[in-house]
């Protein structure tokens, strides 16, 4: 099957196209929303040209998500099981960036804290994944979810097998520690659990090759028809299956890939 009608299909199973406004990836004005009743991030628009992919295995897991959506955090765990399981059938699992929020530019204010707040508090209630609201205590914190999913595409550049693991730290420190992703030092001490490179992460990480190839997930998973974030796609040859759009437990996701399996 083409690339285009490819595309096609995703757009009719996740049920409504993606727009690609014409608004630089800096300067989105979309505000940050989430469904705290589906767990569904919605994306601000990205412009840009897709990349194509090529395949390398008859089937595979692909997940979408962004180290600073909430929900995302929430279903971590149920996505590392996923994952495990998938494993088990020999089914690679594929990680791409969302890019929830590019550029951010919120105002950081009383209201954008107390919807940030709720929401964490919904995700906490739902998955058990805790939080600290200390980063609700800043002054000033610009909600720019670009530089987290660059640090792990710049991972998944240095250390492929290592990218899902540091994708979770990110979440982590995030949401754990209340520390802010911009910063180049809030990945010192997560490429020391892991093992990697910090030198050579933050030359990555600055390059404008990662900025790029981060670009290039974000507007993939949208040409794809991806709405929000976290999604869940199996993908069987050349065709793409919905497999989740929002929050979801593992035992569900498994029987939405063995259904698409047993066809």
């Amino acid at each position: 099957m083409k690339t285009t009608s490819l595309i096609i299909l995703i757009f009719i199973l996740l049920t409504g196209s993606s727009q690609l406004i014409g608004q630089s990836m800096r300067n989105t004005k979309i505000p940050v929303s989430c469904d705290p009743l589906t767990g569904l991030c919605k994306a601000a628009p990205v412009e840009g040209k897709q990349t194509p992919v090529e395949w390398t295995s008859e089937q595979e897991i692909i997940y979408v998500g962004d180290p600073m959506c909430s929900w995302c955090w929430g279903i971590s765990p149920q996505l590392n099981a996923l994952r495990r399981q998938g494993t088990k059938e020999g089914i690679p699992f594929r990680l791409v960036m969302g890019g929830l929020r590019p550029g951010g530019g919120d105002p950081w204010n009383q209201k954008f804290k107390d919807f940030l707040q709720h929401h964490w508090e919904e995700v906490n209630k739902a998955s058990g994944q805790p939080f600290s609201y200390d980063l609700l205590d800043l002054e000033e914190f610009n909600y720019d979810t670009e530089p987290a999913c660059r640090a792990v595409v710049s991972v998944r550049t240095l250390a492929p097998e290592k990218e899902l693991e540091f994708y979770e730290w990110v979440q982590h420190f995030f949401y754990v520690k209340s520390q802010n992703p911009a910063l180049e030092s809030f990945y010192e001490p997560i490429c020391k659990k892991l093992e990697i490179d910090f030198d050579k992460f933050k030359v990555l990480f600055s390059s404008n090759e990662m900025t790029e190839a981060t670009r290039a997930d974000f507007v993939l998973n949208r040409d794809w028809g991806v709405q929000g974030y976290p999604a869940v796609l199996f993908r069987d040859k050349d065709q793409l299956h919905q497999v989740a759009s929002g929050y979801a437990d593992v035992n569900k996701m498994w029987k939405r890939i063995e259904a698409i399996r047993s066809k």
